[in-house]
């Protein structure tokens, strides 16, 4: 019996936790490609602080450019998961989801958390994707 191992893609951010925790933005194995938990800001600094909206957006950018690296893009995702620490938020957040995935229409989760690392993220947002084609 011959075993065949899927090539593995690890896409980087310069998340400071990557080190700390053991892992990284993004993972593709063949066709799946799984986007961790993402926060809105680089290197541990939260953006847009105070605004629900406007992080979901750097969220959803920075998303994006994780997938776009491992060779895939938001046309891909077939799941994402938002978490907020107010539930309050939801519609603002939302909205900007459907910004970016209004013709896309991934299965989606939206449920509210305790906190997140820093009190200043309001929002993290995971994806999940699946590429039509062959393997990396």
């Amino acid at each position: 019996m011959t075993e065949h191992k899927a090539k593995r893609l690890s896409v980087s951010s310069a998340s400071p936790y990557e080190k700390i925790v053991g892992f990284c933005r993004a993972v593709r194995v063949g066709n799946l490609v799984a986007v961790s938990g993402t926060t809105a800001g680089s290197g541990g600094k939260p953006v847009a602080i105070g605004d629900p909206a406007a992080q979901a957006r750097a969220i959803l950018e920075t998303i994006g450019k994780a997938l776009e690296e491992a060779g895939s893009g938001l046309e891909d995702v077939i799941r994402t998961r938002v978490y907020l620490t107010d539930i309050a938020h939801w519609e603002a957040v939302g909205r900007v989801h459907g910004e970016f995935f209004a013709h896309i229409r991934p299965a989606n989760t939206m449920l509210q958390v305790s906190a997140f690392v820093s009190p200043d993220w309001l929002v993290e947002i995971e994806a999940d994707a699946v590429l039509s084609g062959g393997s990396c």
